[in-house]
């Protein structure tokens, strides 16, 4: 066995298991998600969230009628079919300045 060979065989290897563990990670997300459990839309919705730790709630399925903000979209593919937009929060992490790389 030659030094490139098991060079090459060893960066296999190595790849592998990067990509064994990401897939592990990925499908322990996948598997959260699956068993988040579905509330429905209706009064008792604020009150829950309200009462779990730090008023979120991890990975639910939320079941229901959604009604517009304003107006519906429409579809100009296919005819009576409508949307809405989701409501999209972002959230910004803190940034600090590495001196030595000279980047926040």
């Amino acid at each position: 066995i030659t030094p490139g060979e098991l060079l090459c065989l060893g960066s296999s290897l190595a790849f592998s298991g990067l990509f064994y563990y990401l897939y592990r990670r990925k499908a322990r997300v996948v598997a959260r998600i699956k068993e988040a459990p579905k509330l429905q839309v209706d009064d008792n919705l604020p009150a829950l969230v309200s009462a779990a730790d730090g008023r979120c709630l991890p990975y639910v399925a939320l079941e229901g009628i959604v009604l517009p903000a304003q107006a519906a979209l429409t579809s100009h593919y296919h005819e009576g079919l409508q949307g809405v937009i989701q409501k999209l929060l972002l959230k910004e992490h803190r940034l600090i300045w590495n001196s030595l790389a000279r980047s926040w």
